[in-house]
């Protein structure tokens, strides 16, 4: 998997995420404005959805695939290594990642990413496509014409993709991160408040929730991998500042 940057439609760049299959050059792609970790997420779960998951993948260093930061306090205790949200995507499929140190050793999706770079400029200039979205639209088919073409036959007949039966890849290609349940049964992520349906009638001790954003925006809040009941409420500050507001409002009206 690579990201591919060129002016396809324009005079800025965008980038073309490009996945090929070692063993066929089977390929399939994504367009976006930069190499996410959401385009590559939809890349793989296309790829998922059509072949299989697939044994390994090979990718560049980018912190979309590994990171080198140090691990947290609770990665040490647990034992655990520090992983991108892809990554840790991969790990729950049982996809290795192999991290590649020279473009040299990237050669078959470099060649690829040069072949799109000739070939696909040309088709959107010839449907007249300008934007992503349209592009988006029409590379499956795009991509299929150049796995009949180019494509190879294995030389083994083994294929290591997996089925991905039981599976939920909208769980799988989401972004998960940690929280801890205050004594009112409330947590706070990205600036909102949500409260908790209450599990007893004992404070929560400062347990520690998972909140998991899926790629649509949809969000659960899991304990011990069990999905909780939750609604979005305001936080204390605004509806403070809001109360305070009607406060004045009613002594504007009253003359006070």
């Amino acid at each position: 998997m690579d990201g591919s940057f060129h002016h396809w439609f324009g005079e800025e760049e965008n980038c073309l995420m490009v996945m090929v299959d070692d063993a066929t050059g089977r390929t399939m792609a994504f367009m976006s404005d930069e190499e996410t970790t959401v385009a590559a997420m939809r890349l793989l779960w296309s790829w998922i959805e059509r072949y299989g998951v697939p044994v390994a993948l090979y990718t560049d260093r980018r912190n979309v695939y590994i990171t080198d930061r140090e691990p947290t306090p609770e990665e040490e205790l647990s034992g655990k290594q520090p992983l991108t949200a892809f990554g840790s995507a991969c790990k729950k499929l049982g996809i290795s990642i192999i991290p590649a140190y020279s473009p040299q050793a990237k050669g078959r999706v470099e060649r690829k990413n040069g072949v799109f770079q000739d070939r696909l400029v040309k088709e959107l200039r010839l449907l007249g496509i300008k934007t992503i979205e349209e592009t988006n639209q029409m590379l499956d088919s795009y991509t299929d014409k150049l796995n009949k073409k180019f494509a190879i036959e294995p030389s083994s007949l083994v294929d290591y993709h997996t089925l991905s039966e039981g599976i939920r890849l909208e769980d799988v290609f989401s972004f998960e991160d940690t929280r801890t349940i205050n004594n009112d049964w409330t947590i706070r992520y990205e600036s909102r408040l949500y409260q908790l349906k209450a599990q007893s009638n004992l404070p929560p001790a400062r347990n520690r929730v998972t909140v998991r954003k899926r790629l649509d925006g949809s969000m659960q809040i899991l304990y011990r991998d069990r999905p909780l009941d939750y609604k979005e409420i305001s936080s204390r500050r605004n509806l403070s500042m809001r109360m305070g507001h009607i406060g004045h409002e009613f002594k504007v009206a009253m003359g006070q």
